[in-house]
């Protein structure tokens, strides 16, 4: 028997294998490529412990999520075996659409298809290879199943994935402040209409978790350098696709070269079953692959960007809340290309400007709160945590990001 098989996280400890199924999805080719793709993309630039996977946080995602249908069966909560493992299975795949270096590419490699629309190929392309056996996964993930409460474990305000890349990521970045109580919260969790509620008495616990994910973003996932970093990466690939229009030969794998080379959306997924084993191929080392050749590139842009990101000379980036102005930019962008030396077709590789937003909790997409007299409200109703309705503004910052210099 394969299942019932035991690995060490680092997170957890031991975590068990449930089922023959869940083992074979996990030994398969396109899932084992998550150990191939890190899953905060360029932050190690910022945090070096920063080197854990995306089949890292599917595991360890798939393990609370086995604790927390645990935790509701104790309360009452009818789950069926079969309910039990697809769920398992809907938490392990709902990253898998995810393509190199995660979300700083998600979409510079492929013409707008998020992640999660690769994920639903995915689990569909699981099904048909298991005989119809991942039906109610797939029903699941996409919110289709009567029992919606499911479907907000999986994918939601405060859901599994949430609680595992939270802890995952603190615990490999060393920011120890985005540190929250993933285990009070799920003994607190429990089931109320067919919707997920937390206890009254959790309420504080769901504070934390708000303030702790707020914090991660501005101190890890919206970092300056990570944004420069990504910033650079997204200029590279954009600069590998023009050549390659061109006609230059890149010398990367021929399925990089591929997607370089056509412009694919959803639609050409949905109509290509192909197309899923071609981008499932793709991982991290595709790309530094291809940009450790690209050093030595006769196209000077390609061969610049290359350099400096191989050796970490970042672009610089000026982060402010508030927005530049038209003057302001231009002024910018006139200096970047006088000290650089650039022709203005060639200035927009190095010098780019944007917003990044955050925020702590959405009302639309509620976290409820089951009081002791059992009713149910939203946690920003509730009367001491004004903190949660502050959180509810989403805030921009702008920035501006540009190569010091090509040398």
């Amino acid at each position: 028997m394969k299942s019932h098989k035991i690995l060490n996280d680092p997170v957890y400890g031991f975590i068990t294998i449930p089922s023959e199924l869940i083992f074979s999805i996990i030994d398969h080719p396109f899932f084992q490529r998550l150990r191939r793709i890190k899953q905060l993309g360029l932050t190690d630039f910022v945090y070096p412990g920063a080197l854990h996977t995306r089949f890292h946080h599917a595991i360890g995602a798939m393990h609370l999520m086995s604790i927390t249908l645990d935790q509701l069966r104790n309360k009452g909560t009818e789950i069926s075996d079969e309910e039990y493992e697809a769920t398992l299975i809907a938490i392990l795949l709902h990253d898998i659409g995810h393509g190199p270096f995660s979300h700083a590419l998600e979409f510079s490699l492929l013409y707008e298809v998020p992640h999660e629309k690769l994920s639903v190929l995915a689990i569909e392309y699981f099904n048909n290879h298991y005989n119809g056996k991942l039906e109610l996964a797939l029903k699941i993930f996409k919110n289709q199943y009567e029992r919606m409460f499911f479907n907000q474990l999986v994918s939601s305000q405060l859901d599994i994935d949430r609680l595992d890349y939270l802890q995952r990521d603190c615990f490999f970045t060393g920011v120890s402040e985005g540190t929250i109580g993933a285990d009070r919260i799920i003994k607190m969790m429990a089931v109320k209409n067919d919707q997920v509620v937390i206890e009254e008495k959790g309420i504080y616990s769901i504070e934390n978790f708000l303030s702790a994910r707020r914090l991660m973003y501005w101190q890890v996932y919206l970092h300056k350098t990570t944004v420069s970093a990504e910033k650079m990466l997204i200029q590279l690939i954009r600069r590998a696709k023009h050549l390659v229009s061109k006609g230059a030969d890149l010398r990367i794998s021929p399925n990089f070269d591929f997607l370089l080379k056509n412009q694919l959306g959803i639609k050409e997924f949905e109509t290509n079953p192909e197309l899923i084993s071609k981008f499932f191929e793709l991982d991290d080392f595709d790309i530094w692959g291809g940009v450790k050749q690209w050093k030595n590139h006769d196209d000077f842009i390609l061969r610049s960007i290359s350099r400096m990101f191989l050796e970490r000379r970042l672009y610089k980036v000026k982060l402010t809340n508030n927005p530049f102005s038209k003057v302001e930019l231009q002024d910018m962008r006139s200096k970047v290309q006088s000290k650089l030396n650039l022709e203005e077709e060639d200035l927009s590789y190095f010098f780019s400007s944007g917003k990044v937003s955050n925020y702590g909790y959405l009302a639309e997409d509620r976290i409820n709160i089951l009081t002791k007299k059992g009713k149910v409200i939203d946690v920003a109703d509730a009367a001491d945590l004004p903190n949660i309705q502050v959180m509810s503004k989403i805030v921009e910052k702008s920035y501006v990001c540009y190569a010091r210099s090509l040398n």
